[in-house]
Formats: structure tokens, C-alpha cells, sequence
């Protein structure tokens, strides 16, 4: 699969490396002279000048600089995307269409191609997409923060991340609507999808406020609003933060069968066989007492003896990491990032702005083709 990513920041990044990481290549189109803005967002920024952030989402791609207000650069990017088979940008409406690059057009011109453009508030609204206000609109503030402190925003920029992750799956479901005769249900030679099927939209605020699930459901089911609650839950109890004697832990049971054996391990019988507790709408109802009494048994030993008790009792339970903490369990590098969240592989490092530009201008999608074949131009930074 070629994709032509036309996206910056950080929703179509993402989207365009997670195809990366399935194995699709990727040709990054950025502004010449700044690229796309990450790279500057920084410090920390890496031994070659490239910002941690820009570096967190652009793996498993070629970047060429083009100028979309040159004829000679709107000219390369109509044929880089004549030979794709998905486009992803990111730009305010109207922008492609005033330089004759109209998604519409190609997508007529070109049967086979799929299109999606992420925006922050649908396609025909101009405002820009940024994370931390789609968090305010969407209701994600109202429901993050302590009940009596101010709305809190979500530590990571995760409207983004959803959409797109959003994004990636429904590009994979048009593309394989477009690939049609393969699949032994449609009839051979069948058509490809008519233009606006092969047109996607997706926005962070759309994304955003399907992703408040239960919490949305509780409002349309009581038509009260959501409250904040911490990190308690407006649906179970016990299923918080606890501290205890030397480092924070979370205590999440789900069931009431998972309450008895939780209390059961701390050493509370008594509340083991408390009818008050028994069933989860009892623990909701009498949740202040229930809290307290955990909080003040938690107290009293390490984190670690508390989560081998809960963990030996099929109790979910954790203890709060540092990111570094976090990060040492997993796959993660300075250059390319934490590992595929899907079953992929990182064949390319991030590349530094217009480092395939020379090859791509000549070879076009051959430049991927070079690359395996180690014949790229002298001096690129990126092996396969």
C-alpha cells in the first residue's frame, strides 16, 4: 500500500505511521523550511535537532518538501497521489482545492483511491483542531479532575490519538470496500465505490465524544449531567486510588465476586460478609464508609504486599509507575518511539525534513523500491 501523508501535528501522523507500522509506505509531505510544526516543539530535542514529539509519531516514513503554491510542487504531489492508494491530510477547507488539488477531483480522476481528511470540527468548519479544545467541548474536563477542584485535562493529547487511530481503521475499511473482487462475496470485475464513498472525514470532536461511552450513555440514560470523580468511578466501588504505606496503588474490582476476594485478601472479613456490601449498588450507596475503611487498612502496609494479596486473589489491582517506570516494560527507543501498538515492525527511523526529497522528486514511489534495494541517494540518513 502507498500513502501519501499530507498531515502534520499529530492526529494524521499518527494515523499514517500506524499504516506505516502494517507495512504500507508512507511518503511525508511537508512545507519547506519549517516541515511540519512538532519539530519545533520542543525541548527535548535529539543529538540531530529533531523534537522528541515530532519524533514520537513520523517513523516508517520518506519526508519530501514541497511548496504547495508552486506549480512544480502542486505538480509532483498530483502524481504522488495518482499512484497511491490513500491519501490522509489534515488542512482547513478549501485549502487543496484553491491550488487545483480538490480531493473530489482525484478521487474522480483516480477509482481506486481512498482520501480521509481529519479536521478538528467536521469538514465544513474552519476552526483549528487543537487537542486541549476538543477536551473542553467534548466534556472530557467536566469529568477529569478531583469533584471539588477545577477541570483537568487529560495528560496525554489523547482526542488526537483516538482520532487518529479513528482514522487508520476507517481507511482500512474503505480500502478494502475498494478491493472489492477480491473478497469472495462480491461478484468479479464489480466496481470500485463511487467517489463519496471513498472520501472520509473524521473529527477530533466527533471522535471525542464517542469515546465518552459510558460516561455519555449514564447522561442519556438519567439525563443528569456527569460529574467529576477523581480517580473513583461513577459506576463501581471500590475502583480508585489508594495510597498505601510507601507509593500509590489502584484497587479495580468489577464484580462482586472480585469484591469479596478483595476484601477477603486485605484481611477484612468483616466486610466480606457486610450485606450492605455484597452487591455493587450496595458499595455505590454506602461508598464513603466502604472507601474509608479500605483507605485506612491500605495504610497500614507496602504496595507490594498489598498487590501479591490481590493479585493471588484474581483482584485487579496495580501500582501507580512513573513513565519511566512504565517504558522500562516495554518496547521503546529515542529514535523511533514506543514499539507498534498493532502487529507491525519500525523498518525506518523518523526522517529529518526533505531527506528524500532529491530521490522521491525523480523516482517518486521507486524511492521505497531504492531504498530496499540499497541504492538510495548519497547521503540519506534512513536505511532499510
Amino acid at each position: 500500500m502507498r500513502v501519501l501523508d499530507l498531515t502534520r501535528v499529530l492526529a494524521g501522523p499518527l494515523c499514517t505511521m500506524m499504516l506505516g507500522d502494517l507495512g504500507a509506505d508512507v511518503i511525508k509531505v511537508e512545507r519547506p523550511g519549517g516541515g511540519d510544526e512538532t519539530r519545533g516543539w520542543g525541548p527535548p530535542f535529539d543529538e540531530r535537532g529533531e523534537s522528541a514529539y515530532y519524533l514520537s509519531v513520523n517513523r516508517n516514513k520518506l519526508s519530501v518538501a514541497a511548496d504547495l503554491d508552486d506549480p512544480a510542487d502542486r505538480g509532483l504531489l498530483a502524481q504522488l497521489a495518482a499512484e497511491a492508494d490513500v491519501v490522509v491530510d489534515n488542512f482547513r477547507p478549501g485549502t487543496l482545492e484553491r491550488r487545483a488539488l480538490a480531493p473530489a477531483v482525484l478521487l474522480e480522476r483516480h477509482p481506486a483511491l481512498v482520501w480521509c481528511t481529519i479536521t478538528g470540527f467536521g469538514p465544513d468548519n474552519p476552526r483549528p483542531g487543537y487537542d486541549f479544545v476538543v477536551q473542553a467541548e467534548r466534556g472530557w474536563m467536566a469529568v477529569t479532575g478531583e469533584p471539588d477542584g477545577a477541570p483537568m485535562k487529560v495528560g496525554v493529547a489523547l482526542a488526537d490519538v483516538i482520532a487518529g487511530k479513528d482514522a487508520a481503521i476507517a481507511i482500512l475499511a474503505a480500502l478494502l470496500a475498494v478491493r472489492g473482487p477480491w473478497d469472495r462475496r462480491s461478484p468479479a470485475g464489480s466496481a470500485a465505490p463511487p467517489a463519496l464513498e471513498r472520501y472520509l472525514t473524521i473529527s477530533l470532536a466527533d471522535s471525542a465524544a464517542a469515546a465518552l461511552v459510558n460516561v455519555a450513555q449514564n447522561a442519556l440514560v438519567t439525563g443528569r449531567e456527569a460529574t467529576r470523580w477523581g480517580n473513583g468511578h461513577p459506576n463501581l466501588v471500590p475502583y480508585q486510588l489508594f495510597d498505601a504505606a510507601d507509593r500509590p496503588i489502584v484497587v479495580a474490582v468489577g464484580s462482586d465476586p472480585q469484591w469479596r476476594a478483595c476484601a477477603l485478601a486485605l484481611g477484612l472479613a468483616a466486610l466480606a460478609d457486610d450485606s450492605r456490601f455484597r452487591t455493587n449498588a450496595g458499595r455505590l450507596a454506602h461508598r464513603d464508609e466502604l472507601v474509608a475503611a479500605l483507605a485506612r487498612r491500605l495504610r497500614e502496609r507496602p504496595a507490594a504486599e498489598w498487590l501479591d494479596r490481590l493479585d493471588r486473589a484474581g483482584v485487579p489491582a496495580g501500582q501507580v509507575k512513573t513513565v519511566l517506570e512504565a517504558l522500562a516494560e516495554v518496547r521503546g527507543s529515542a529514535l523511533t518511539g514506543v514499539g507498534p501498538s498493532v502487529p507491525g515492525s519500525v523498518r525506518l527511523p523518523p526522517p529529518t525534513l526533505d531527506e528524500h526529497g532529491a530521490r522521491i522528486r525523480v523516482a517518486g514511489w521507486g524511492a521505497f523500491a531504492d531504498l530496499r534495494s540499497g541504492t538510495a541517494q548519497a547521503g540519506s540518513q534512513t536505511a532499510v
